[in-house]
């Protein structure tokens, strides 16, 4: 399943159910973090288990980083090029939410674009044991990468890897509510 927007130009912002250590085309993938850059559980579980014990030597020399905080490492055995930690909020304590998820956003995709990245990977941040809805988690995430993603030098590709069902429903509904026509296919 994929849905896809042209952003600009010469950009495209797409929307995939999958795993986001098997996005073999693209430079970097982003890491849901936490604040010491630890393997946890969900997506930087899977991310640090693919890549071998050599991302997390690498990572905690950055730690601890702060909600909204970006850090960049190599990949390892995972097939990109980078892997950006980004310490998203926990919902309804670290507030305002939807600021500070935006801003982690906007801070992995301008470190992204600042290393000369042209494609890039994300996660669907927050939603998974730090509690945000992803339904609002969408809005701000979507909203955030439209708005950003122009101005940007480098990065020409941003694709929200979405694990389950629920959460590709979700960001598809929020990118048809934001932009009206997406392609699908």
């Amino acid at each position: 399943m994929k849905v896809s927007v042209k952003v600009g130009e010469d950009k495209v912002l797409e929307l995939v159910r999958g795993d986001i250590t098997k996005q073999r085309d693209l430079e970097a993938i982003v890491n849901s973090a936490n604040a010491y850059l630890k393997p946890g559980g969900g997506v930087s579980g899977a991310i640090h288990r693919a890549a071998g014990p050599r991302l997390y030597e690498e990572a905690r020399r950055y730690a601890p980083i702060k909600v909204s905080e970006c850090v960049i490492t190599g990949a390892y055995d995972l097939p990109n090029s980078h892997v950006i930690h980004c310490l998203g909020p926990v919902y309804g304590q670290d507030t305002p939410s939807d600021v500070l998820l935006a801003r982690t956003y906007e801070n992995a995709l301008r470190l992204a674009d600042e290393r000369g990245i042209r494609s890039i990977g994300f996660p669907s941040i927050s939603t998974g044991i730090f509690g945000y809805p992803v339904e609002e988690a969408a809005e701000v995430a979507l909203t955030t990468i439209l708005r950003v993603l122009p101005e940007l030098k480098n990065v020409r590709l941003v694709r929200m890897v979405l694990w389950g069902e629920e959460s590709f429903n979700a960001y598809r509904e929020a990118l048809k509510r934001i932009v009206g026509e997406v392609e699908e296919g």
